[in-house]
C-alpha cells in the first residue's frame, strides 16, 4: 500500500511553521526594535539609579536628566561641533568609497598590481593613526586636511578588503562562460563582477561609516585643535579639562548617536539595495 503524503500527514508542528510565516517575520521586526530599547532603558534606569543611591557629585558622574539638560541648554555649543565632526565624517566616508572600490577594481585586474599595492594598504591599516599624525602634521598645513586625512585612513581598508574580496568571489564557471562568449572585461565586470561584490562592498561601507567617525574624532583629540569651529573631540578635551563633566557627557551622547544613526542608515540602504535576491537581505532566514 502506498503512503498518502498529503497535506493531512503534516506533523502539526510543521504545518504551523508553514501558516506561520508572516507572524515570524513580524515577531522578528518587533523584537529587533524592543528589545535594545528595553536593554538600553534599564541601562540608563541603573545609571540613573546609581547616581541617586550613591549621591555622586556631577562633577564625578552626572545623572542621564542632568546630560539630557546640558545638551539643550548649550545646543548653541554642541551642534555646530557635530555638523563639523559629521561633515569630517561624511567627506571620509565618500573618499574612501570612492578610492577603496577604485583601487580594488584595479587589484582584481591584474595579479602583478594586487601583489605590489595590497601590502602596502595592510601596512598603512595596521599602523596606528597616533604614530602617522606627528608626520601628516608636518607635511598638510590646513587642519581640516589633516583630520580627514586621518579619518580617511581609518574607513578606507574595510571597503578595498571587502570589495576585493567580493570582486574574487564571483563564480569561477560564470567566469568560464562570459570568457567563452567573448565578452570583455568591462563587460565582465559590469555584469558579473560588480553585482557578485555588491554584499561584501555594503558589508564594508557598514563598518567604514563607524571608523570614519572614529577616525574624525580621534584624528581631533590628537590634533589638539582649539575654537568655536572645532569639532565634538574639541567640546570633550575642554569640557575635561573646566570639569564640566555633564558637557563630555552631552558631548559623548552625542558621538554615540551618530554614530549608530550611520550604521541604522547604512543598514537600510544596504537592504534596500540587497532586496530580496540576496540571502543577507531576506528576512526570516533564520
Amino acid at each position: 500500500m502506498s503512503e498518502d503524503y498529503s497535506v493531512a500527514h503534516i506533523p502539526r508542528e510543521g504545518a504551523r511553521g508553514l501558516w506561520s510565516a508572516p507572524r515570524r517575520k513580524a515577531l522578528d521586526r518587533a523584537l529587533r526594535t524592543i528589545l535594545p530599547i528595553l536593554v538600553i532603558s534599564g541601562l540608563v534606569y541603573l545609571w540613573d539609579w546609581t547616581v541617586k543611591a550613591n549621591e555622586i557629585p556631577p562633577y564625578i558622574l552626572p545623572s542621564p536628566g542632568l546630560v539630557l539638560k546640558t545638551l539643550v541648554d548649550e545646543r548653541a555649543l554642541l551642534l555646530p561641533s557635530l555638523a563639523t565632526t559629521l561633515a569630517v565624517t561624511l567627506a571620509a566616508l565618500a573618499l574612501a568609497v570612492i578610492g577603496g572600490v577604485f583601487l580594488a577594481v584595479v587589484l582584481t585586474q591584474s595579479r602583478v598590481i594586487e601583489y605590489s599595492i595590497f601590502p602596502i594598504a595592510v601596512v598603512v591599516q595596521v599602523t596606528p593613526i597616533v604614530a602617522v599624525f606627528p608626520l601628516i602634521n608636518i607635511y598638510i598645513d590646513n587642519h581640516l586636511a589633516k583630520i580627514l586625512l586621518c579619518a580617511w585612513i581609518i574607513a578606507f581598508f574595510p571597503i578595498l578588503s571587502n570589495t576585493t574580496l567580493g570582486l574574487m568571489s564571483a563564480d569561477r564557471n560564470l567566469r568560464d562562460l562570459y570568457r567563452l562568449y567573448g565578452a570583455s572585461r568591462w563587460q565582465t565586470l559590469r555584469h558579473l563582477l560588480l553585482p557578485a561584490a555588491l554584499p561584501y562592498f555594503l558589508g564594508g561601507l557598514r563598518i567604514s561609516g563607524g571608523l570614519a567617525l572614529v577616525g574624525a574624532v580621534v584624528a581631533e583629540f590628537v590634533a589638539g585643535t582649539s575654537g568655536f569651529g572645532s569639532g565634538l573631540a574639541t567640546r570633550i578635551i575642554e569640557a575635561g579639562y573646566q570639569l564640566k563633566i555633564p558637557r563630555l557627557f552631552a558631548a559623548l551622547a552625542l558621538i554615540s548617536a551618530t554614530g549608530v544613526a550611520i550604521y541604522v542608515i547604512l543598514s537600510i540602504v544596504s537592504n534596500r539595495i540587497l532586496g530580496r535576491w540576496h540571502e543577507s537581505a531576506m528576512e526570516g532566514r533564520r
